[in-house]
Formats: structure tokens, sequence, C-alpha cells
């Protein structure tokens, strides 16, 4: 059974793109003790971490450790999702799996598939805003992307690409008050009765 929060913004964009800087900076103008911020790919690396035995924390960051496994993780996702679209949106929503799954209003940092758009439009249908964070290329590499064959043009990379309409699209090329200005925008938009 799905948990069941009052709020729910659904983040999407590319590698580098910021969407854990932006999701942590709008958890904090919301607030931490009501604002979880949940990760798609959490109980994906945390399985294949167990059935690869290795460093989950690791591939939890943006680290080398990470990059080192990514594409191999990618095939595993690709083929739990084959078999069941939903299976990473249950985990990473489950309050028995995921702690920040009892908080109020949830900020999915990491979708990255029609299905997950999908699952959360049908789960949530009337508490949801989703948000693309786009940065341009260079500055994109500025924080460390280059283009990896079958990892940036996989399905994980590019299947959002032409999905639409988002609710928010959210610039991050580095301009800390424009960034700001669309936060501001982004919890305008939650409730009041959420946020008491």
């Amino acid at each position: 059974m799905a948990a069941s929060p009052e709020f729910v913004f659904v983040f999407s964009g590319k590698r580098k793109s910021g969407k854990d800087y932006v999701a942590n900076l709008l958890q904090q103008k919301i607030s931490e003790t009501k604002c979880g911020i949940l990760r798609l790919s959490s109980p994906l690396k945390k399985q294949y971490a167990l059935d690869h035995n290795l460093n989950y924390e690791k591939l939890l960051d943006s680290s080398s450790y990470k990059e080192k496994y990514r594409a191999a993780m990618i095939k595993w996702g690709e083929d739990k999702c084959e078999e069941d679209p939903y299976y990473f949106c249950r985990l990473a929503t489950s309050p028995h799996i995921i702690s920040e799954a009892e908080k109020s209003i949830w900020v999915i940092s990491d979708a990255r598939r029609p299905t997950h758009m999908d699952y959360f439009h049908k789960t949530y249908p009337n508490k949801l805003q989703t948000v693309r964070i786009v940065a341009d290329e260079d500055v994109r590499q500025q924080r460390g992307f280059q283009f990896v064959a079958g990892i940036d043009d996989a399905m994980s990379e590019c299947a959002l690409d032409n999905y639409h309409p988002w609710d928010f699209i959210i610039s991050n090329n580095g301009d800390d008050v424009k960034l700001n200005s669309q936060i501001e925008e982004m919890v305008k938009c939650i409730p009041s009765a959420c946020k008491l």
C-alpha cells in the first residue's frame, strides 16, 4: 500500500544539473522536519550494493566510485524495471524501508522514466508538482560532467527529455538569486495546511 504524503514534488534532470542541490534547498525552505527527500535510486543502489558486495554509501554520493559502477548498475536497474516498472517507486516511498517517506511533503529527487511519472500521477494525482532541473552543458561540465556513451544516451538519462508539461522548469546555472526566486515559487504552490 502506498504511503500518503500531503504533497509531492517529482524532480527530473540530466546528470550534474543539480537535482540534489535544488532538492536540498527546497527542503530547507519548507522545513526538514516536514519535508523528506526520497531518491528512487536509493533502493536500486542499496540492492545493487548488496547483490554485488559494494559500498552502498559510496554509491549514493557523486564520487568516482559510483561512476565506476554506473553502467552496470543502470543495466541491472533496467532489467528490474522490465519485470516491474513501478518496483523502485514503491520501494523508495515505503515508510517501512525509507524513513523520509514518513514526512508529509516529499521531494522525489531523481525521476528518470515515463513510468516514474505515471506512478506518481496515478498514485498522488491531486498532490503533485513535476519539476525539470536544467543547466547548460558548459555549467554541467564545470561540475564534472563528461559525456559517457551507454550512460548519457541511455533510457535512464534521456527518457524524460521530451516529457511535458512540467509544472516547473528550474534553471540551475549558478545564479543564486534566480534559483532562490524559482524555489520560492515552488514553495508557494504547497497548500497552506501542509506547511503547518
